[in-house]
């Protein structure tokens, strides 16, 4: 156990210091271009000049699927994003391009092929741009080009774009002021290095519920030198080891006369860092005293296999509705924690209200796993037939009981949607629910385990065996392809009431909205400690402990925008889920945000929360 927790350990070191080096790139290539890590982007051509200078090669296909018609600026988040979904091209792959040319495997290629070739087919070169190729006497020769000593040229430039990036940013003193991501060097119990929420400009168009209301404000980008900062304020908690699991929580089990509701639920994290989650309706016939918790579901347990999400931290916001759903108020939220549990327990009137699922992203992010191979799904039996793995069939059971919500053991047309919405985007109708009466194993008109199994079967039998759609459901449910969960987190939540029976109802499966930031926002205000910042008494700074995380708020009382510089290099075995030890935020006027939430990194270690909030 210690050799395989050591390895885990010098794993987490090589993946922080690949993702420091990475940003230290990033950085490199918006400087060469941009004056600051906080100035924008601000044209198509902008950004396909920084590209460059990371040592990508972008068509204009490329640049205007970043670029569309409805982006006016891309910041330093929105960059890091687009270069890790544009990997540079490889040796290898330019090869095969060429090869699919050069079918008879020479090694070049004639200059007529090539001017037929790149000025009729995909996006069109001009005549001059093809005759300014093939004019380079470094890999042309009697009327053909030598595309090997092409590709060769073409990868080393790259790599010097990059190499001379990095130097000028290593001689420039005046960008080293600028420093704001951890180096390599950084200890790895300090912050790690980010995984970057991109700024809803690349994601989707506008949509007026997500639009930041009080309690929200725009991505993070990068600060510049702090020297430049006009006031601060410091923070600092100290918490011991594991101190953070109190039992102020009333057990379950001592409420045992009181009537329960349950529903299971999960987090899922999408391909840009978003987690999204069920969102709950609760309704309460009339005044009771409640008990509401929210843990990681524990699921069985796979001898070698980690269960990741069991640490992931866990929390519910309780809503109440007034007139309409828009109308929202915020009740409370689970503060209290016993181990894994965050609960909650005091009165509520009759009425209807919602419950928010939230984790920090401080657990659950994007991580690079090293999986070697690909588990096998299924395979054909000694009569030719297929038949699914042990594996996999232990894991669709695992699937099962997650998206099976109220645990009675059949998934309901409402429950399996939600797994469609999940995997596939679509829904099923209740005349295609029919037809799937007909093939599959049902009862009380709800599919049980044995249909689902067959069901997706029938998936692999389809395809004839090729498992492409059913590693298309495993990962977007959160495994990877040695069949281990490390994008998502399944949870259940117990409300107890003592007077009356509490329901309980999956509305949504979304990412969290303006009202769950609301919600974060004025927890922390109305529980957590007020800081004036020193020489500037319109910015305020709220920090508040609950449970094993912390969560700072900032509130701009101020007419104008203003940016702050976040500094937690002092902070000790800390997690952010900004993952940079030093980063820069923009808050509106008359607004409020959450700046960070810090977990600890090791709980059985004492860890130091330090953090610095200065005027830019």
């Amino acid at each position: 156990e210690e050799v395989t927790r050591s390895e885990s350990s010098q794993a987490k070191k090589s993946q922080h210091a690949e993702e420091a080096i990475f940003y230290m790139n990033c950085r490199a290539a918006y400087l060469t271009v941009l004056k600051s890590s906080l100035e924008n982007i601000k044209s198509k051509e902008q950004l396909g000049l920084v590209l460059h200078q990371a040592g990508r090669n972008p068509s204009q296909k490329t640049v205007n699927k970043y670029w569309t018609s409805q982006t006016t600026t891309l910041n330093f988040d929105d960059f890091c994003t687009i270069l890790k979904k544009e990997k540079p091209a490889t040796k290898p792959e330019l090869l095969e391009a060429f090869g699919k040319i050069d079918t008879d495997n020479t090694g070049y290629i004639l200059h007529d092929v090539l001017y037929k070739i790149l000025t009729t087919r995909g996006e069109k070169m001009t005549r001059d741009e093809v005759s300014a190729i093939i004019k380079q006497t470094d890999f042309n020769c009697g009327g053909k080009l030598d595309y090997k000593k092409f590709c060769d040229l073409y990868l080393t430039t790259n790599e010097q774009c990059c190499k001379a990036a990095q130097e000028k940013l290593e001689v420039d003193s005046r960008l080293r002021q600028q420093q704001f991501g951890n180096q390599t060097e950084t200890s790895s119990e300090g912050i790690t290095p980010p995984v970057p929420k991109p700024s809803p400009r690349i994601l989707r168009k506008t949509d007026p519920k997500l639009a930041p209301a009080k309690g929200g404000s725009r991505t993070p980008s990068r600060p510049s030198s702090a020297q430049s900062c006009k006031a601060s304020v410091s923070t600092t908690v100290s918490v011991g080891a594991g101190s953070s699991r109190n039992t102020k929580l009333i057990e379950p089990d001592t409420m045992k006369e009181w009537q329960c509701a349950q529903s299971k639920g999960c987090f899922y994290l999408e391909e840009d860092g978003e987690i999204i989650s069920h969102k709950y309706r609760l309704h309460l016939p009339q005044r009771s005293t409640v008990c509401i918790t929210i843990k990681p579901l524990n699921l069985r347990q796979v001898e070698g296999k980690s269960c990741h999400w069991m640490s992931v931290d866990t929390a519910l916001y309780i809503l109440k509705e007034n007139e309409t759903q828009e109308n929202l108020e915020l009740v409370s939220f689970t503060e209290q924690q016993n181990k894994e549990m965050f609960g909650w327990k005091g009165e509520l009137g009759s009425g209807i209200y919602w419950l928010l699922p939230f984790t920090t992203g401080c657990r659950l992010k994007k991580v690079k796993t090293q999986v070697t191979g690909e588990a096998e799904l299924v395979y054909r039996g000694e009569d030719g037939e297929l038949v699914l793995t042990k594996e996999f069939r232990a894991v669709l059971l695992d699937i099962f009981e997650t998206i099976d919500l109220d645990g009675n053991g059949r998934l309901s047309l409402e429950e399996y949607n939600f797994f469609e919405l999940r995997t596939s985007g679509e829904t099923c109708d209740e005349e295609a629910w029919a037809v799937c009466k007909e093939n599959f194993d049902m009862k009380k008109n709800e599919l049980t385990r044995q249909g689902f199994m067959d069901l997706n079967l029938m998936e692999a039998n389809d395809r004839e065996g090729d498992p492409s759609d059913l590693w298309v459901t495993l990962l977007s449910l959160g495994y990877n392809k040695a069949l281990e969960m490390t994008e998502a987190c399944p949870f259940v939540i117990d409300i107890y009431a003592e007077k009356c029976k509490p329901r309980i109802k999956a509305m949504y499966l979304e990412a969290g909205s303006w009202q769950l930031n609301r919600a974060i926002c004025k927890s922390v205000v109305n529980k957590g400690e007020a800081k004036v910042m020193d020489g500037c008494e319109n910015i305020i700074i709220y920090t508040y402990k609950a449970g094993r995380r912390i969560t700072a708020v900032i509130e701009n009382k101020s007419d104008n925008k203003v940016i702050i510089h976040v500094n937690n290099q002092q902070s000790k075995n800390c997690l952010s889920n900004r993952g940079l030890a030093v980063f820069a935020v923009e808050v509106a006027p008359k607004s409020m945000m959450v700046s960070q939430h810090v977990v600890p990194l090791n709980e059985q270690e004492e860890w130091l929360y330090n953090c610095v909030h200065s005027l830019l």
